[in-house]
């Protein structure tokens, strides 16, 4: 698939734009802080209903305006879809596709799809298990909208469930309730569990052969998922989830929180067998996300039966040079959209099929002659 059009309006520091793009590859080239990552922040909103860089709308909406709309058209393997979202401060979100409004956000998800790479991205490796978890519930979601649902509901059975667990001198008062909460957040979180592990099963694999290619068979990457209810069989998860939940009660009632659930699973992710987050080195954390965006890119496609859109935040300058080779070879078949603040690097790889944007304090303009190359270098 491939976004054709975009169109913004009170959008961050733009007052307006429309753009139409390359069915392969878009370069945005310009100083930060000037524009450019808000477009690829706009694109991705358009296939996910939020964005990678904030969980505040008002955030979104140009700081002198109340509302901000975007607008994106794509071209998919067997129809064309326009999103449209609207966005007002202190009001939900409005979304539309094909001119129908959506009831629920999360029916966004499936219409376009898009993977984004950027720096944070590297936090994957390098951060704590929330961040593992986030990149879990994105990729989940992008590619099965139930898991979205589900991942809601049980935050808030888990809220629920703590709020109880904090009125501690009321426990036989709602000790009833909390029997109720129990049960939900073993079904639920069972789910989540479930669909977790099928993911990493799958991801794992892909980005197994991608890490081997990457470094020349030197190196094999292995993805594992850590579960806080230890189980060993899937039929055994129910079980071992109540158990547990039991075990801890008294943990939990002293805290005011739950300690055992899907919440509190992390990835274990390792390189020849040592762990990469304590063990790797920088250029080995940086190939490991690198391999899972690209394996997170191919079980899209087979998935969806297309190739999603992919959005480079400024993270080409994260690689090396036989990593940014490889990433744009082996996309032949992606659109991709790159946000840079130098283009040698990206010539140096004589990219065709490409347009390229010089962006300049909200204003963008398309280059159309090559020998305005020389007065970005």
């Amino acid at each position: 698939m491939n976004i054709e059009k975009l169109k913004i309006i009170n959008y961050r520091n733009y007052n307006q734009l429309q753009l139409e793009f390359h069915p392969k590859i878009n370069i945005f080239v310009g100083d930060n802080a000037q524009g450019k990552t808000n477009i690829l922040e706009a694109i991705y909103m358009s296939g996910t209903g939020k964005s990678f860089r904030t969980n505040r709308d008002r955030d979104i909406i140009k700081f002198d305006k109340n509302q901000a709309y975007v607008k994106v058209e794509a071209q998919k393997r067997y129809s064309n879809v326009t999103v449209e979202l609207k966005l007002e401060e202190n009001k939900k979100k409005q979304i539309k596709i094909n001119g129908l409004s959506l009831t629920k956000n999360y029916e966004i998800l499936n219409n376009i799809f898009v993977v984004v790479f950027s720096p944070e991205d590297l936090k994957l490796i390098k951060e704590g298990p929330s961040e593992r978890r986030k990149f879990l519930d994105f990729e989940i979601s992008n590619i099965k909208p139930s898991y979205y649902h589900n991942i809601n509901q049980y935050n808030k059975v888990l809220m629920q469930r703590n709020h109880l667990l904090r009125k501690a001198n009321n426990l036989n008062k709602y000790k009833n309730t909390l029997e109720v909460w129990d049960e939900k957040l073993v079904e639920i979180g069972t789910l989540i569990i479930k669909e977790r592990v099928k993911f990493i099963n799958r991801i794992g694999t892909l980005s197994r052969l991608i890490h081997r290619k990457i470094t020349d068979n030197l190196e094999n990457l292995e993805v594992k998922y850590l579960s806080n209810v230890p189980f060993e069989r899937e039929n055994d998860i129910v079980d071992k989830f109540n158990i547990n939940l039991k075990k801890n009660f008294e943990i939990d009632l002293n805290r005011g929180m739950t300690t055992v659930g899907p919440h509190r699973d992390d990835l274990g992710i390792y390189i020849n067998g040592i762990d990469a987050r304590n063990y790797g080195s920088q250029g080995q954390q940086r190939t490991t996300a690198l391999s899972l965006k690209l394996a997170e890119i191919e079980l899209i496609k087979a998935e969806a039966l297309e190739y999603p859109v992919l959005l480079l935040d400024d993270v080409m300058s994260e690689l090396d040079q036989s990593r940014q080779k490889y990433l744009i070879k082996s996309l032949k078949d992606v659109q991709i959209f790159i946000t840079t603040t130098e283009i040698n690097s990206l010539e140096r790889y004589a990219i065709e099929n490409k347009k390229i944007f010089i962006v300049n304090k909200a204003n963008v303009s398309e280059l159309v002659e090559n020998s305005q190359l020389n007065d970005l270098k």
